[in-house]
């Protein structure tokens, strides 16, 4: 078994119960903050008591409950931005002079600890997972027992239903990390969901499309 080369540091701030999460190169000491949101004087205080030097800032999408905390996060660390192209096509607010587009299937190397660039729309147009192995941070797209609306801007649940079918079939071992604590536990298994989570047992879009559509929130 291939040692694991990263730790996870998981953050639950604000008023929608946000997960932030910190991944941390063990090797390197650099750190990446996936979603910066409310209050991220916690996270540097956290990346500094640690040592780390936050280099890197991973974006699932652009909603605001999701990236508030980049603006007060850049101007303590010179940190470079990721999101995907199809998300920086979406916004119409600037995010960063240092800013990496992605496309499906990119790696971002973050010292010795490889992370895989999944695009997954539905939620937003440019929605991505961020694939490290045996764990994977799923934003808003894949919550525990639940899944992202679809009623804001850009949103499409026919897209929704087939990004959840693309992460229906990562190994079933796989942990995912969500974007909000919405489910009985913080984080599940593709197994488990699999098995509990209503929105991935539809096997026809236009169903998925009716319930996803009834329900405003998971």
């Amino acid at each position: 078994m291939t040692k694991q080369t990263f730790s996870i540091i998981t953050f639950e701030l604000g008023p929608m119960d946000n997960f932030i999460y910190l991944i941390h190169d063990h090797q390197t000491q650099r750190a990446a903050v996936v979603d910066p949101a409310w209050n991220v004087g916690e996270l540097t205080q956290t990346a500094r008591q640690q040592q780390l030097q936050i280099t890197d800032v991973l974006l699932t999408h652009t909603h605001y409950d999701h990236l508030n905390g980049l603006t007060p996060l850049l101007k303590d660390w010179d940190a470079q931005v990721h999101i995907s192209k199809q998300e920086a096509e979406f916004i119409e607010c600037k995010l960063s002079d240092n800013v990496v587009l992605h496309e499906d299937n990119d790696t971002i190397l973050l010292g010795n600890t490889k992370i895989k660039v999944w695009h997954m729309p539905g939620h937003t147009p440019g929605s991505v997972c961020y694939d490290l192995g045996e764990h994977l941070i799923t934003g808003d797209t894949l919550f525990v027992s639940g899944c992202g609306r679809c009623d804001l801007r850009g949103g499409d649940p026919a897209q929704l239903y087939y990004s959840l079918k693309k992460l229906a079939q990562f190994p079933p071992e796989i942990l995912i990390y969500p974007g909000h604590n919405y489910g009985k536990t913080p984080t599940s298994t593709i197994r488990e969901q699999l098995a509990t989570n209503p929105f991935m047992h539809f096997n026809n879009r236009d169903n998925f499309v009716k319930y996803r559509r009834q329900l405003k929130k998971s």
